[in-house]
């Protein structure tokens, strides 16, 4: 596993002014990432679609309704999701068209105060959303935005119906697009499962200069989740995604003990050559395995690595563990390339995701479970639902017009974090002033009517949808214009609109970035508690690979695998921490930057040489080593108490592991007595990266 220390740069006191300065540059910073003109395309032409009808039947006004429905049906199904996204597309303007009647029937002219108690109630649940992933966190939040407008359309209730049919229309109109017009079919799994391959590839490669590099899992725990489908998308996936990722799962821990000279061959000599042959050839394979996969292309694999992996010169020189791991890894390989060969068939088997609806109570729950006092997404709740009833209030009062605009770039910008909050607000506002810049100067020079409008919104959107994973300013530049476009295809001259859209849109950010400083919610101080979860997690992983050294049953072992998944996702878990707290400006409460740095690096040590151990797990009815059931319970008692004292700013000891170790008689596996002492010099070097952030205790 991994360390933490590309994840820690200035962790430890910064200043408002310099957390400021650097969220302000991560939000209007552009990023270069790979454009997907077909699926913006895809999206444009189903807003094109709604409003070019909706105006032709019906009229601007409730085109804008039916526009800003599928508007925001495209931008679900780009969200990062796993879910087919005619799904999102559908259940985005569904979730939309709702908001929007409840929203005229509470009154939101007739009665403004029953309106902004179902604003704040709205609001309050968009923020609870986040529990079930930012997915959910984002259409929610997405669809408070565009309610603020899309209640100020109808006329009636009859309208409200109307214009929310046409949303929901929208929603429909995408989705149907997505079935009728795929591009890349399983594009994003094919993705995922490639970025893992590939990353096993170089890290088969790093290992040839360093035996103990480090592997981020990262894209391993993502291509899991990306293997996830519901029983509809189980009888399509293709076949070559079904089983390349468990076998990259377990060709990880294959690659490090062949490579590591604790466990694997000498560290120079003919041994040490033959093992840079193997990785070199092991990164070739899975590199060619990749592309297949990425492609949908038959595998393509160099010769010369073929012939190093099948050389039988391989058990004359490589011998005990080192050959065992070599002729593992060439039998994986082979799997790995089988798999990735393009098939027509399916498999049954695969990892199961709910359904949209069996979703429902799942999300509930996870929203249930927030609500109490130190949940950062209660806290995220509270202060987005306030924020946006002060901003409603705030913007009706001053004498402007479209004071909706203020909670909606509150709603849009706020997030449950410190970076993410003032990098968005600074970069909605840049991109606002920019948009409507430009907006402005072609409405001027060029002075559209109904239908140019309409094309020149349309335009914007397909810019927004094309250019909207390299930055949230260069997005918000083509949102801003297309609002402009959009209101002008009603009628509304730019003179009405634009200059209170840029004071309102500045004071709706500078309101999110105030009630983050007046009640936020710091992830420094609780980097204790994450680091304290990853202790526990590994502790269970190591405790679980070494009990099965005193009963051995082979290497399918689901308590090791579901172990190893725990201390994965505890470990992202801290590194997500470490990266938010970066930026925050706050003393440290738990962890300075250099504890920090070292304790992660030592727990990151401690997964390694657990992993190492398991990839020599015994073969079922070898003979077991009585001591092993002694240390893995030491193991897990030790790390238990060892977070406990983490969380309460001591120094835990390892004094039961220490002892079950001196007290060993010899086990009959040399590799497990060299794996305990490991782990136990990986946990003193926790212990004594924590020793100086420690106060003393009497």
């Amino acid at each position: 596993m991994s360390g933490s220390r590309c994840f820690v740069g200035t962790l430890g006191r910064m200043s408002w002014l310099r957390a400021l300065k650097v969220t302000a540059q991560a939000g209007l910073a552009v990023e270069r990432r790979r454009l997907e003109p077909l699926v913006a395309a895809r999206g444009a032409l189903g807003l094109a679609l709604v409003v070019g009808a909706a105006l032709a039947l019906f009229g601007p006004g409730v085109a804008a309704s039916s526009a800003f429905g599928a508007f925001q049906a495209a931008i679900a199904t780009f969200q990062r999701s796993w879910r087919p996204r005619p799904t999102l597309a559908l259940a985005s303007g569904a979730s939309l068209a709702v908001s929007t009647f409840l929203g005229y029937v509470t009154g939101a002219g007739a009665h403004p105060a029953l309106f902004l108690a179902l604003l704040v109630l709205w609001t309050f649940l968009a923020g609870l959303a986040w529990a079930a992933g930012p997915t959910v966190g984002i259409i929610a939040s997405s669809n408070v935005a565009i309610m603020l407008v899309t209640v100020t359309l109808p006329t009636s209730v009859a309208g409200a119906a109307g214009h929310a049919a046409m949303i929901a229309v929208g929603g429909l109109v995408q989705a149907a697009l997505v079935v009728l017009l795929p591009v890349r079919r399983w594009g994003a799994q094919r993705d995922a499962l490639a970025d893992a391959l590939a990353a096993e590839a170089d890290y088969a490669r790093r290992l040839r200069e360093d035996p103990t590099a480090s592997f981020d899992p990262v894209p391993l725990m993502t291509a899991r989740n990306a293997a996830a489908v519901t029983p509809r998308q189980a009888r399509r996936r293709p076949a070559e995604l079904h089983g390349a990722r468990g076998l990259a799962e377990r060709i990880r821990p294959v690659l490090a003990s062949l490579a590591d000279p604790a466990v694997g061959a000498s560290p120079e000599g003919p041994e040490r050559d033959r093992v840079r042959e193997l990785l070199a050839a092991a990164g070739s394979v899975l590199d060619a395995a990749a592309h297949a996969i990425r492609h949908g292309e038959p595998v393509d694999i160099p010769p010369g690595a073929l012939a190093a992996l099948r050389t039988p010169d391989t058990g004359a020189i490589l011998s005990g563990p080192p050959h065992r791991a070599a002729a593992r890894l060439a039998a994986l390989l082979d799997d790995v390339v089988e798999t990735a060969e393009p098939r027509t068939e399916t498999t049954a088997e695969a990892r199961s995701r709910p359904t949209l609806l069996r979703l429902v109570p799942v999300a509930v729950a996870r929203m249930r479970a927030e609500l109490r006092h130190d949940s950062p997404i209660l806290r995220h709740a509270v202060r987005v639902s306030t924020v946006t009833a002060v901003g409603y209030v705030l913007g009706s009062a001053l004498p402007l017009g479209h004071g909706y605009w203020a909670p909606m770039a509150s709603v849009m910008v706020m997030r449950p974090d410190f970076s993410q909050t003032y990098a968005r607000s600074v970069a909605r506002f840049g991109g606002t002033l920019v948009g409507v810049a430009l907006a402005t100067g072609i409405v001027q020079s060029t002075h559209p009517d109904m239908y140019f409008s309409a094309g020149l919104s349309v335009l914007c959107a397909f810019g927004m949808y094309l250019l909207m994973r390299t930055g949230y300013a260069v997005s918000q530049v083509c949102v801003a214009a297309y609002v402009v476009f959009l209101l002008g295809m009603g009628g509304s001259e730019w003179t009405q609109t634009v200059p209170e859209r840029v004071i309102l849109t500045l004071m709706g950010g500078v309101l999110a970035m105030l009630a983050y400083a007046v009640y936020p919610a710091w992830e420094t101080p609780r980097l204790r508690s994450r680091l304290a979860d990853w202790l526990v997690a590994d502790g269970r992983y190591a405790a679980s690979v070494v009990a099965h050294y005193a009963d051995p049953a082979g290497s399918a072992c689901p308590d090791v695998r579901q172990a190893l998944l725990d201390t994965r996702e505890a470990r992202i878990a801290w590194q997500e921490a470490v990266a938010r707290a970066t930026h925050e400006p706050v003393r440290h409460r738990g962890l300075s930057r250099a504890a920090a740095d070292d304790t992660g690096h030592a727990l990151a040590q401690f997964g390694r040489v657990a992993m190492l151990m398991e990839a020599h797990l015994p073969e079922r009815g070898a003979p077991p080593v009585a001591a092993a059931a002694t240390l893995a319970e030491a193991l897990r008692r030790a790390t238990e108490r060892g977070a406990k004292a983490v969380r309460e700013r001591k120094v835990p000891d390892w004094d039961d592991v220490r002892t079950t170790i001196a007290t060993w008689q010899p086990p009959s596996d040399p590799l497990l007595r060299k794996g305990a002492s490991l782990l136990l010099t990986a946990l003193d070097d926790l212990a004594n990266a924590l020793t100086a952030d420690t106060p003393p205790h009497p």
